[in-house]
C-alpha cells in the first residue's frame, strides 16, 4: 500500500506502526525503513528485509530533543552540537539509558539517534515519538532518493509513505563525542570540518 504525506497518510501509517507494521518513508537524506523500536518482531523484520547482519545495530529517529533525553544521557557539550545541527543530517551515538530499547534493539549501552529535517518525517514522528530509521535498501547497496526506484527494489514492508524525490547531499554523518572530542564514524552530508561548536 502507498499513501501520500498528508494528514490522512500520516494517520494511516502511524496506526500501522502502532500495530507492529514496517513502513518505508522519506527523510531529509534518503528513503528510510522503520517501525516501533520497542517491537522485537518488527525490528527483526527490518533485518530480514534489508538482509542486514544482526550484529549491526539499527539507528532511531526522534521527534524532539526532550524525547532523546528520555532515553539517553546528553552532556552540555553534546547539547550544543545538537542545537546547532538538529533537525538535520547528523546522527549521534549516545549513551542509552532505556532498558526496554536495549532489549528490543539488542543494544549494549549505546544508540545512534537523530532528528531529521523533513516536514513529512517530523509529522510522522510527532505521532510515534521514536522510530527505527535506517536506509530502505538491501545492506551493501546504494540508498534511494527516488520513490519509484525504492518501491521497485524493496519488498515485504506494510506501507510506503510517498514524499516524492528527495534532494540531499547523501546519508547522515555519524559522530560520537567523548570528553568533548568529536569522532567521525561515517562522513555523509555534513563534512568533518563543518562540525564545530
Amino acid at each position: 500500500m502507498k499513501v501520500n504525506c498528508d494528514n490522512d497518510g500520516i494517520e494511516k501509517i502511524s496506526q500501522i506502526i502502532e500495530k507492529g507494521g514496517v513502513v518505508v518513508f522519506p527523510t531529509d537524506t534518503v528513503y528510510g525503513i522503520g517501525c516501533n523500536p520497542y517491537n522485537v518482531n518488527s525490528v527483526n523484520k527490518i533485518y530480514e528485509i534489508k538482509s542486514r547482519d544482526k550484529i549491526k545495530s539499527l539507528p532511531v529517529l526522534a521527534y524532539s530533543l526532550d524525547i532523546v533525553k528520555e532515553i539517553t544521557i546528553i552532556d552540555k557539550f553534546t547539547e550544543k552540537i545538537i542545537k546547532k545541527y538538529w533537525p538535520g543530517p547528523l546522527t549521534l551515538i549516545l549513551t542509552l539509558t532505556d532498558q526496554k530499547l536495549k532489549e528490543s534493539l539488542k543494544l549494549q549501552n549505546k544508540i545512534a539517534v537523530r532528528i531529521p529535517d523533513s516536514k513529512c518525517t517530523l509529522k510522522l514522528l510527532e505521532k510515534c515519538k521514536l522510530l527505527v530509521g535506517t536506509s530502505a535498501n538491501i545492506s551493501g547497496n546504494s540508498s534511494y532518493t527516488n520513490p519509484d526506484e525504492c518501491i521497485k527494489n524493496i519488498k515485504n514492508y506494510d506501507v510506503f509513505l510517498n514524499g516524492g524525490t528527495i534532494t540531499s547531499k547523501g546519508e547522515s554523518t555519524i559522530i560520537e563525542i567523548e570528553n568533548e572530542k568529536i569522532k567521525i564514524i561515517r562522513e555523509g552530508a555534513l563534512k568533518a570540518e563543518d562540525i564545530m561548536i
